[in-house]
């Protein structure tokens, strides 16, 4: 058998079912993603309303942060100026 190249034979079909096997792969999933992107065009009233409702409250809670974020920082700065001014004293 090895006179017909068996060895050589396997090794290409085998290369050849692996890229065939890619190739499709790669169709699949980009056929899978298009039929996503036209699924999300058509979504349900009810998901975008309630999508539109939690990024406002993330907007909310992210300002929300800020003015803690703020307040902290001032109190650490305030409580040093205190410190300053009673050792001025």
């Amino acid at each position: 058998m090895e006179a017909l190249g068996f060895p050589f034979n396997f090794v290409i079909l085998i290369i050849l079912i692996t890229t065939i096997g890619g190739v499709a792969r790669s169709f699949a999933k980009a056929r899978g993603q298009a039929a996503g992107k036209v699924e999300s065009q058509g979504a349900d009233p009810k998901l975008e309303a309630e999508n539109k409702e939690l990024r406002k409250e993330i907007g909310d809670l992210r300002e929300r942060l800020h003015v803690l974020e703020r307040i902290t920082v001032d109190k650490e700065n305030s409580l040093a100026r205190e410190i300053e001014d009673l050792r001025n004293k």
